[in-house]
């Protein structure tokens, strides 16, 4: 489960799309880039099973929907 999620624009337009994103998953701060597209950028370092990062994704995409684009 994802907690503490906080998303800030790439550009001080906020209506220029990209976001970077952060947020704590199993007590690990964790840092990503989430694009207009919808993929998310995770960085080389992030070590997530598949499924830790289909479930994952879907909870961000999930925000997303509720934070931006609603």
């Amino acid at each position: 489960m994802i907690s503490h999620f906080q998303l800030k624009p790439f550009y001080q337009n906020n209506q220029l799309p990209g976001w970077h994103l952060s947020f704590f998953y199993k007590g690990h701060a964790i840092k990503a880039v989430y694009h207009k597209n919808g993929s998310i950028e995770w960085p080389e370092s992030q070590t997530f099973s598949e499924e830790e990062k289909q479930a994952v994704e879907a909870q961000i995409q999930e925000l997303m929907l509720f934070h931006v684009y609603d």
